[in-house]
């Protein structure tokens, strides 16, 4: 049952870490004017709710399945997400906004923010490989 739990946290990871760079390359595309605000923005929207439930999936199974570690690890990723999505302006077209992107350096924060949960998805990425072949080796 636990390699069970890491190779659906494996194949979560993936499809979260090839969400992360679909992200900073629609973002640098953005960066570069190769693609307007509105269609970077558009295309960005329709991404943030399945990462929030992918991620909050895996930051469940974790609990569920008692590795605490994981969990407190996922968990503070899994409320941003969660906190970024709740608390968009009423008069918002969704977290990734045409309109606000280019003030205040929100495009820069996207950007970093996109590139901070690369770097976490990878090193999740790496644990749930590193702790799916030791459920397997102890099966």
């Amino acid at each position: 049952m636990e390699s069970v739990v890491f190779v659906f946290s494996l194949i979560d990871c993936c499809a979260l870490i090839f969400l992360s760079v679909y992200f900073i390359i629609t973002l640098s595309d953005l960066e570069c004017d190769y693609i307007n605000a509105r269609s970077c923005c558009s295309k960005l929207n329709k991404w943030v709710v399945p990462e929030l439930i992918g991620h909050t999936i895996v930051t469940v199974l974790m609990l569920i399945s008692l590795h605490w570690f994981i969990f407190l690890l996922n968990f503070p990723v899994a409320t941003w997400n969660i906190y970024r999505f709740i608390m968009v302006p009423s008069g918002n077209l969704g977290v990734f906004d045409p309109t606000e992107i280019h003030n205040r350096g929100q495009l820069k924060s996207h950007m970093k923010e996109a590139m901070i949960k690369l770097g976490f998805h990878l090193l999740c990425f790496f644990m749930y490989l590193y702790s799916m072949i030791l459920a397997l080796i102890n099966d």
